[in-house]
């Protein structure tokens, strides 16, 4: 298929309720979110969500759809600060290679506790990470089974913790085309994704099918799956714009206007 008309895709559920029974004249690329920064640059795809602090740093090449997003308005679940010790003795962090938003997030966070620890990145291996690192961050459906299987380690939930610091929504991933691609192509995917948020809202008989699909692939039970979908959003609303615009001022240092795509 030619890539215009690939999407590409973060492989974790929080994405599932866009990319449902999508259309088939969409292909779909699943990757972690720091590879579909790539994917979009190189041309593997037309449009895909890419960590917010991506966005920052390819600005001037990108063009974001508005209306959607990957975030939360408080508790997220699957953005986790994993640790054995309190926070206050917290020296070191091991930091994944597959999200630069919450990696940024994390060291905004723990500067506002008053910790700056010395960030390691590795491999998303919490137990690893914890022998070699006093803290652990750990993103998506990793984050999600961990803290399933080890409640008492969990520390700080990122969401969370820029909705008590700011006031306002989080978005960790934002959806971005290169500011070059056809504007009507952009527009259909756009469309259609919206199409699908609002749906899952809306649409308890497609709402049910995506909770089901999403049980069935992920191992996680339904209930926790349920749950999820009410802390993870893929609505872009005036609040988590306004999130996302500090957040790229403040942690990004992005002193320039984001570039919206116009519908």
């Amino acid at each position: 298929m030619n890539w215009n008309r690939v999407l590409g895709r973060v492989s974790f559920v929080n994405c599932d309720p866009l990319f449902h029974g999508i259309s088939d004249k969409w292909g779909v690329l699943p990757a972690p979110p720091s590879w579909l920064t790539g994917h979009v640059l190189k041309k593997d795809c037309l449009v895909a969500p890419i960590p917010t602090a991506a966005y920052a740093e390819h600005h001037s090449d990108l063009i974001l759809l508005p209306d959607i997003c990957i975030g939360s308005d408080g508790e997220v679940g699957s953005v986790l600060l994993f640790s054995n010790k309190d926070l206050s003795d917290i020296k070191d962090i091991a930091l994944p290679t597959d999200s630069s938003t919450s990696t940024k997030l994390v060291m905004y966070v723990l500067e506002k506790h008053g910790i700056t620890p010395n960030p390691i990145e590795m491999g998303p291996d919490l137990s690893h990470m914890l022998d070699i690192c006093d803290a652990a961050l750990l993103i998506g459906d990793r984050a999600l089974d961990e803290a399933n299987r080890f409640p008492e380690l969990v520390k700080l939930d990122l969401g969370s913790e820029w909705k008590r610091i700011t006031g306002l929504p989080m978005v960790f991933a934002v959806f971005a085309a290169l500011n070059t691609e056809d504007k009507h192509m952009l527009n259909m995917a756009h469309n259609e994704l919206l199409d699908n948020a609002i749906k899952f809202k809306q649409d308890m008989n497609y709402k049910q099918s995506v909770i089901d699909y999403t049980t069935s692939r992920s191992g996680f039970n339904r209930e926790r799956v349920l749950k999820y979908f009410g802390e993870v959003t893929n609505i872009l609303d005036n609040n988590h714009r306004k999130g996302l615009e500090l957040f790229l001022k403040n942690v990004c240092n992005l002193s320039e206007p984001v570039n919206w795509l116009e519908k």
